[in-house]
């Protein structure tokens, strides 16, 4: 009985904060930037989080340009592989909790009402994304050189850098040849790991809802409606 009051709590604790968050949260259409949107990026839902996937040699190239050292560095790191994926979140959290099957309330508690909560930036090579990700919901958007550059410096503005000016590598990631590094930016309730992929994405010139992307399906089907992301 106790535990099921401390989890009708919890939920609607955690529903009213973001229904709060949906009153908030009125996303317009933002500026795609000049030019031909002739880039592809890809959205990945792995279930309870999303990931970015850029394409590895463009990446490199405009960190190199607009003088982003550590992008560039960890664009570099990878350069076997024709794409990066890339993800954000609770070191905890994200370090410790691969799969939907290994949440536990106390860590979804930590990660999103504790306070300091030290995040990650979560990279990983891949040749093929349709591949790669053929289990899981895939999408492709198009966006230009602009809005493009607007997502390297939200990158590069999100890695933290050692006392040397490197991205500071945590060791390997999740699956496949992946890596965690340190970053900046606390995360909780209303800056989850989708959040900021739906940051970048508005960046980029896409009118993504912050609410909506609470959760990746929500995030997903935002892309689906308002961006026209198409399945890949």
């Amino acid at each position: 009985m106790r535990r099921r009051a401390l989890l009708a709590v919890f939920g609607g604790a955690l529903a009213a904060l973001v229904l709060l968050f949906f009153l908030t949260d009125l996303p317009a259409r933002r500026d795609p930037g000049a030019g031909p949107a002739d880039i592809a990026v890809l959205v990945v839902d792995h279930g309870y989080h999303a990931g970015l996937v850029l394409p590895r040699a463009l990446l490199a190239d405009r960190a190199a340009a607009l003088g982003l050292p550590l992008l560039r560095q960890v664009a570099e790191r990878f350069i076997a592989y024709s794409w990066l994926e890339i993800g954000w979140g609770d070191e905890g959290f994200y370090r410790h909790v691969p799969t939907a099957s290994d949440l536990t309330l106390p860590l979804v508690a930590q990660a999103l009402f504790g306070r300091d909560n030290p995040s990650v930036l979560h990279v990983a090579g891949v040749f093929d994304p349709r591949v790669f990700f053929g289990a899981s919901d895939l999408v492709r958007l198009q966006v230009s050189r602009e809005g493009f550059d607007r997502v390297a410096r939200a990158i590069e503005a999100t890695l933290a850098k050692r006392g040397d000016r490197r991205p500071e590598e945590l060791g390997p990631g999740l699956y496949g040849p992946s890596l965690f590094f340190r970053a900046v930016g606390a995360y909780h309730l209303t800056q989850n790991c989708n959040h900021w992929i739906a940051r970048l994405l508005n960046d980029a010139g896409f009118p993504v809802s912050l609410a909506a992307a609470t959760a990746s399906a929500g995030l997903m089907a935002d892309l689906r409606w308002r961006s026209g992301a198409k399945a890949q």
